[in-house]
């Protein structure tokens, strides 16, 4: 399968790139092929005539998108539009990723896919306006969104805490926002799915299990010890409540995504999120 891969530099690309060996890639980045712009979009869609094309391009500063909202909107909206504009053009499949922010985590059940989004960030709105330019604008897609992402590539919580554990005596990390942390070779698996399969409109795909980032830290600090990336005296991790960790942008504070809909069209079923978390700190290693 000819798959046009965008944001092929980013976390998820590198994955996505590591796994497809069965797929003939054609990864671009910003460099290669600017999103936001429509015309190189339908040109080079033009010119590969890729079957699927999976976006991988995204905004994901969450705290600097409140001042930078033009940005986040062009990557997170406008750019699927036109990918979505092209993909319908030239008969290609688009899958899009999405993310738990486009909800506003003030329900302690698992968010259905048709479950009302309301985001609390620019993040978010921006993502939310990706889905519907999508939906609306190529009649082959699919959106899948996701939550706490994260792999042995690019920046990501695991990382940043491994590297604060090994800095820093306490290391201070919020107790009170509820999620699912999920590997990102888990998202490619169900991309993959997808990218064979004709189902339409809203997944949502994460590992099994819910977290919260305190819950997370804590499991990197003794798994990364168990596999050898930390020293028995790495930093205490303690708890704190969200209020004590200010950010620019509210983020949801549960919001546990069902996957009821991949268990039943893919067949898939994800692992819990600490057996992948052992998984990722092996290959960190």
């Amino acid at each position: 399968m000819k798959i046009l891969l965008t944001g092929a530099d980013g976390q998820l690309g590198h994955v996505i790139r590591k796994v497809s060996q069965n797929h003939e890639i054609i990864p671009v980045d910003v460099a290669e092929l600017d999103i936001c712009d429509a015309a190189a979009v339908d040109r080079f869609v033009g010119q590969y005539r890729p079957q699927v094309i999976i976006n991988a391009a995204a905004y994901t500063a969450v705290d600097k998108a409140e001042s930078q909202s033009d940005l986040a909107y062009q990557v997170n909206a406008v750019g699927p539009a036109n990918l979505a504009g092209a993909a319908q053009k030239y008969q290609a499949r688009l899958l899009h990723i999405s993310t738990d922010y486009v909800f506003d985590g003030r329900s302690f059940s698992p968010y259905e896919i048709d479950a009302v989004p309301n985001p609390l960030s620019v993040y978010g709105k921006s993502k939310l306006a990706g889905e519907i330019a999508v939906l609306d604008g190529c009649s082959d897609r699919a959106i899948v969104r996701t939550a706490w992402l994260y792999s042995e590539f690019g920046n990501n919580f695991v990382k940043t805490m491994l590297k604060l554990m090994l800095e820093r005596l306490v290391v201070n990390v919020v107790a009170d926002q509820i999620g699912t942390p999920t590997a990102a070779d888990t998202l490619v698996k169900c991309l993959l799915l997808l990218a064979e399969n004709d189902g339409q409109g809203i997944y949502h795909c994460t590992d099994a299990g819910v977290a919260s980032w305190y819950d997370f830290a804590s499991s990197i600090r003794r798994v990364g010890e168990c596999a050898g990336l930390l020293p028995g005296m790495a930093a205490v991790v303690c708890p704190i409540p969200s209020s004590a960790y200010p950010t620019a942008a509210v983020r949801p504070a549960c919001a546990i995504l069902s996957k009821q809909r991949i268990y039943d069209e893919l067949k898939f079923e994800p692992v819990h999120w600490q057996n992948k978390l052992l998984e990722v700190l092996k290959e960190i290693k």
